[in-house]
């Protein structure tokens, strides 16, 4: 743009977004890192949360759902925070992250309302620091720019092991990377005040620099038109600033603008195809809006707009999304602490909405690749295609390429391939380009078999299993729905929660009568509440057990719904004993104390199969078998080296698995050997892990962290624990230990932390793959743990096939997890075998000790009024399509005619049918009468209050015709006249009672200004407010006059 031309976008203006299309749920904050905190593809849109210490990505989409709401949904990315994000020009659902945990990850995200991977599909590791910067290349595909502190790195994703080219070391920190709209050259601004220009494929040292930069706080870089470079940053007298530098020239800048004083970054966006840049400042509640050109004058500003809330990123629309049909030309969207708000960029036209407007939409780059990052490193300069934004003229979108399963690669890069049958959109390749990754494709005449050159069809039972072998494994519980019950079953307004129970310990503990909470209450309160008795708690205080001493851990007996073990700091276990009906009174003597540990307790279990047998850990590293029914120690179980973790019980009751910080499993046979049977390599991490047996017993399933602090689950062998775990499967990154639920009917395990708000659903099985993932449950709030109730507590004729209670902050709130199935009228057998009972012991606790082994007895959920689904009669199918004669029939004219006739009359019916209120039933004579009777009195009572209301008016009237007719009667009329407005009238308008100059004057300057057109007003309105006003003024003249004349004949 020059100065004597003027520029089609110079009325550009904005259009902040109505508060019901903001993007709401977000929980945003302010992060030390040098990425804008928040990227759109033109499908989704990610940003930084606070949750997780900045470790976790928010994720929504560009548009709402069918509901015309926004889902919001977080991603756990990282261990440390995510310091830069970067969608793919190429691909709107491929998100690359970098972290402070000295990693780079790719994700192909899906729909926010779907389930998102649970892993990435790349992990790069440059082992060199906290990462700050990632940005995609915008002409090749799988090609990464990454800085480190001080060093940019080229990466070719599909060469993970290591970095292209590392750029030559800064002197300082790294503040910005901006790669040339022709992907040729790669420029990057630093703390050391210099600005750098990089041909990576060239030379590693700068082909330009120069230090330019005034101050050394933080400062962006990004390309413009043509060769010139922009930068924001602060001038020396800490103003921040914009300036325009020729790339080929870097000692002096061709253009600056100074923008006040303010100590937030400046965030530059650039639209190559209208030179409009966007500038937004950390924590301001403006948005700049600047043209740029290539002569004089470089930097025009087009529009300065106002937010609500203060900026914590920003980040612009893909051109392919933007509503082109309203002469939006740029959309930008500002992340606030709790909401994205969306601002439209407009150009207003006569015919805005009614067709495109080609001069304001050049053609802008596509979303295939020019050329491959090989191609690009050796020397390629493709440029990607540029497609129109006209809607008939649109690239149609590619049909999904053809699946391919490559095997999966464990190198540095840690690729993982996710379940399609997640929803998720899957690729053989996350970087994989159109032209360059389909596989060929034999013809017929190719291929060996038959001499007609074409393969026999595969039998229905081969294509089965070559479809299955194609999508993966799949799980009947794949689409399991968990679902927190109606607000009737709660127990709300808990006070005093203890949130500082150790680790080891699940929090809380249920069974199916009642719950145990511990309290923060001094003297280690537990307050027990009756399931049975669910709403809101009272304000004043309860009965509770005193426990004496803070509770480490306690435990229903599984046997006795009465009976609650409780370990404490003071190294003993107390057994409760509840009275029927729930506590009355508050209890202070426990029935039994053990006594014998050295230290404090970690945990404690009942034995799943014996009575009156309880296992405890402690922080003298030993594991302590009691005798209920003696009250004494009857095992020492030795060998750990450190902190116990967690411990399980075999499901039959006879062995002892422990699992420890030492990163040793163990498996112990307490009757047999105080030592362990077995011991294997654990969990790599040393933040916490849990134990449980699955799969009839055959297995060991361990959560815990591997050495980067991600959440891992691990799969052994219960046979043999040295060879190490068959199976992992990485889960997220959480400080929180996942704590285990094993359903031995369906084996599926429920999994999740305290403070989490997901719950992860994964069914075992006994053969590759092992994990087969399926739909998880979020809860509306972070819970404070999780605990599971007996099969026998589930509504089969719902297909629940486990429940819990879900333990917030205040509340307790059941959770069920349900199976959709169609049939519900009969009994699911493939999803509820034969349960055992559980809560019968099938020995004692000397039988057991003497050698003696017990089992379960079963029995079947199934209702007398079910019938099982597998004995359901079978429906005869139904034809879907009418045979081809119907349609091939060829029919006279006369029977088209009939037909049309016929149809007609059915619509009319029949007119010697009964009308259908003639079959209505009447009521009796006495009733009748009787309704009539109200109806007359009530029309009466109306008829004399309005009478009643009427003589009053009428009353009041003539009472004020008769005092007009005082002294001043006439002279009040006469005025009244002239005005064309009674005083009345006058006093109803200004909204005054009695006359005084004050109140008159008050309420006319308060209704004039409040009448004003500028604030949606009307004259009208105002001049009869000025009316009333000189009516009264004159009335309250004729008043001091008459007064003035009595005082004088007096």
């Amino acid at each position: 743009m020059n100065r004597f031309k003027t520029s089609k976008f110079k009325n550009t203006s904005p259009k902040v977004a109505k508060k019901d299309e903001w993007i709401n749920n977000v929980r945003a904050g302010s992060f030390s890192c040098q990425g804008n905190h928040i990227k759109a593809s033109s499908k989704l849109v990610a940003f930084n949360t606070e949750q997780a210490g900045g470790g976790m990505l928010g994720l929504s989409s560009v548009k709402p759902g069918p509901d015309g709401q926004w889902a919001v949904t977080q991603i756990s990315c990282h261990s440390d925070l995510v310091t830069d994000m970067d969608f793919s020009p190429f691909d709107e659902s491929l998100l690359a992250t970098c972290s402070g945990d000295e990693t780079v990850k790719l994700w192909r995200l899906c729909d926010p309302e779907l389930e998102q991977p649970s892993g990435p599909e790349v992990t790069l590791r440059p082992s060199q620091g906290r990462l700050e910067l990632v940005v995609f290349h915008p002409t090749s595909s799988g090609l990464l720019a990454v800085s480190t502190t001080k060093s940019p790195l080229i990466w070719d994703t599909s060469r993970q092991d290591a970095p292209l080219a590392a750029l030559e070391q800064h002197s300082d920190q790294l503040q910005s990377l901006s790669w040339k709209r022709d992907g040729s050259l790669l420029a990057s601004s630093c703390k050391d005040k210099m600005l750098r220009v990089f041909d990576p494929r060239a030379q590693l040292t700068p082909v330009q620099s120069a230090k330019s930069l005034q101050h050394n706080k933080d400062s962006r870089i990004l390309w413009t038109k043509d060769d010139l470079l922009l930068t924001t940053g602060f001038d020396m007298m800490r103003n921040r600033e914009v300036r325009l530098w020729d790339s080929r020239k870097l000692s002096s800048s061709v253009s600056s603008v100074s923008l006040g004083t303010s100590s937030g970054t400046l965030i530059p966006l650039f639209d190559d195809d209208t030179g409009l840049l966007i500038l937004a400042g950390m924590g301001d509640t403006v948005v700049d809006c600047f043209e740029v050109s290539a002569a004089e004058p470089f930097l025009s500003q087009v529009s300065h707009c106002l937010t609500d809330a203060s900026t914590r990123g920003v980040a612009t629309i893909p051109k392919l999304a933007l509503d082109v049909m309203s002469c939006e030309v740029m959309r930008v969207l500002q992340l606030t602490d709790s909401c994205i708000v969306p601002i439209s960029y407009q150009v207003p036209r006569k015919n805005s909405g009614q067709e495109f407007h080609a001069d304001l939409y050049p053609d802008t780059v596509g979303t295939t690749p020019a050329m491959s990052a090989d191609e690009w490193w050796q020397g390629g300069n493709k440029q990607v295609e540029k497609v129109s934004l006209q809607s008939d003229k649109r690239p149609k979108p590619k049909a999904p390429a053809a699946n391919k399963t490559p095997a999966k690669k464990e190198v540095a890069s840690g690729v993982s391939k996710e379940d399609p049958a997640r929803g998720c959109s899957t690729s053989s390749s996350p970087l994989s380009t159109p032209s360059s990754s389909a596989a060929p494709i034999r013809s017929p005449s190719s291929t060996s078999g038959l001499s007609s050159g074409f393969l026999p069809s595969p039998s229905p039972s081969q294509s089965a299993k070559n479809i299955q072998n194609l999508l993966g494994p799949t799980s009947k519980f794949r689409h399991i729905q968990g679902a927190v019950m109606h607000r009737d079953t709660h127990i709300t307004n808990i006070r005093g929660l203890n949130l500082t129970t150790p680790g080891e310990s699940d929090g809380f503990c249920v069974n199916r009568e009642r719950v145990a909470v511990p309290l923060a209450i001094s003297g280690g309160q537990i307050a027990i509440m009756e399931r049975s008795q669910p709403g809101r708690l009272p304000d004043t205080a309860f009965p509770t057990i005193q426990n004496s001493v803070n509770v480490s851990d306690l435990c229903w007996d599984p046997f006795n719904t009465h009976q609650l073990a409780v370990a404490g700091d003071d190294a003993k276990i107390r057994l409760w004993q509840v009275p029927e009906g729930g506590l009355k009174e508050t209890l202070t003597e426990p029935d039994l104390i053990l006594q014998g540990h050295l230290e404090k307790i970690y945990s404690i279990r009942f034995n799943p199969v014996a009575s009156g047998l309880l296992v405890s850990s402690s922080y003298d590293l030993t594991v302590r078998l009691w005798n209920l029914e003696s009250g004494e120690q009857v095992k020492l179980l030795t060998g750990h080296e450190d902190q116990v973790f967690g411990m399980a019980w075999s499901p039959d009751g006879k062995l002892l698995a422990t699992v420890c910080k030492d990163g040793k499993i163990r498996i112990y046979d307490p009757r047999k050997s105080t030592s362990p049977v077995q011991e294997g390599s654990g969990p790599e991490g040393h933040r916490g892990a849990r134990v449980v047996w699955v799969c009839e017993g055959k297995y060991l399933l361990v959560s815990g962290f591997d050495s980067r602090s991600e959440r891992v689950l691990y799969l052994y062998s219960a046979d043999s624990l040295s060879s190490g775990a068959v199976a992992n499967s990485t889960v997220d990154v959480s400080p929180s230990t996942l704590i285990p639920f094993y359903d031995p009917d369906t084996s599926v395990v429920i999994l999740t932390g305290k403070g989490d708000t997901r719950v992860h659903i994964y069914e075992i099985v006994p053969e590759t793959p092992y994990f087969v993932d399926c739909s998880s449950f979020h809860s509306p709030e972070p819970h404070k743990g999780l605990a599971f109730l007996q099969k026998t507590e589930c509504n089969v004729r719902d297909v629940e096939i486990a429940m819990g209670l879900m333990l917030t902050k205040t509340t307790i709130e059941p959770v069920v997890f349900r199976v959709p199935r169609v049939k519900k009228e009969f009994f699911q057998d493939d999803v509820y075998p034969d349960t055992a009972v559980c809560w019968e012991p099938a020995l004692s606790a000397s039988a057991w000790l003497s050698g003696i082994n017990g089992k379960h007895r079963k029995i079947s959920l199934k209702p007398k009024d079910m019938t099982r689904v597998s004995k359901a009669p079978k429906e005869a199918p139904v034809r879907k399509y009418l045979p081809s004669s119907v349609y091939l029939e060829e029919k006279t004219d006369e029977q088209k005619k009939e037909e049309l006739l016929s149809a007609m009359v059915a619509k009319l019916g029949n007119m010697d049918d009964p009308l259908p209120q003639e079959s209505f039933e009447g009521v009796d004579e006495d009733e009748w009468a009787k309704y009539l009777a109200q109806v007359i009195v009530m029309g009466v009572q109306v008829v004399g209050r309005a009478f009643a209301r009427a003589l009053k008016q009428e009353y009041a009237a003539s009472q004020a015709a008769a005092q007009a007719r005082n002294t001043a009667g006439q002279q009040s009329a006469a005025a009244s006249s002239i005005t064309g407005m009674t005083v009345q009238e006058a006093q109803q308008i200004l909204n005054i009672s009695t006359l005084t100059p004050e109140e008159i004057q008050k309420n006319y300057e308060h209704l004039f200004k409040v009448n004003d057109k500028s604030t949606g007003g009307s004259f009208y309105l105002q001049s009869k407010v000025v009316r009333a006003k000189e009516r009264l003024d004159e009335e309250l003249s004729i008043q001091t006059d008459q007064q003035k004349q009595k005082n004088t004949e007096t």
